[in-house]
């Protein structure tokens, strides 16, 4: 694993989440850089080591008309109406990538549960508090770092919610 954050632009996206870290006391929490990609969940698991389940995914929604993020564990999808409901949201919408990167300065795959100029109403998936610690992106495809779930619900003041879309018996 390397040290530095590498281009301009990764740079800036890691300095944000590390800012937003520092600043919500969690200077403690080490971002991880590395030469593999993040950008899948499968490619996560194979770069951090865990299951699918303790790769959080952080999506951007539109709910009428405003952005709210999502926090996922990798190993499920997130489901548009339980999202709405939750949100008391009327249109639901998952954010092109487009917009993540010009509203936040995000690309998909490296999409941080933290980094934002403001604080997005947030929603946690639930089944990732079975986990003792999840791996969240860090604002690039090739950094990340570990949180417990716990502790990602107090820095994003989310909620956590039934919000995965559930499986046919």
């Amino acid at each position: 694993m390397q040290e530095n954050y590498g281009s301009t632009q990764a740079s800036e996206a890691i300095k944000k989440v590390r800012g937003a870290l520092d600043a919500n006391g969690c200077e403690d929490i080490k971002i991880k850089i590395t030469e593999d990609t993040i950008f899948t969940v499968e490619d996560a698991c194979k770069a951090v080591g865990a299951p699918a389940e303790e790769i959080l995914k952080s999506l951007v929604f539109i709910i009428d008309n405003h952005p709210m993020l999502v926090l996922m564990s990798g190993a499920n999808r997130a489901d548009a109406r339980a999202i709405g409901r939750e949100a008391n949201g009327k249109k639901i919408k998952m954010a092109p990538p487009e917009y993540v990167f010009e509203e936040f300065g995000f690309k998909v795959g490296g999409v941080p549960p933290t980094g934002y100029p403001t604080q997005m109403p947030t929603l946690l998936d639930e089944d990732l508090f079975q986990y003792p610690v999840v791996w969240a992106a860090a604002g690039t495809d090739h950094s990340f770092f570990p949180i417990e779930p716990e502790r990602l619900l107090k820095l994003t003041r989310g909620v956590k919610a039934c919000i995965r879309k559930q499986q046919a018996d």
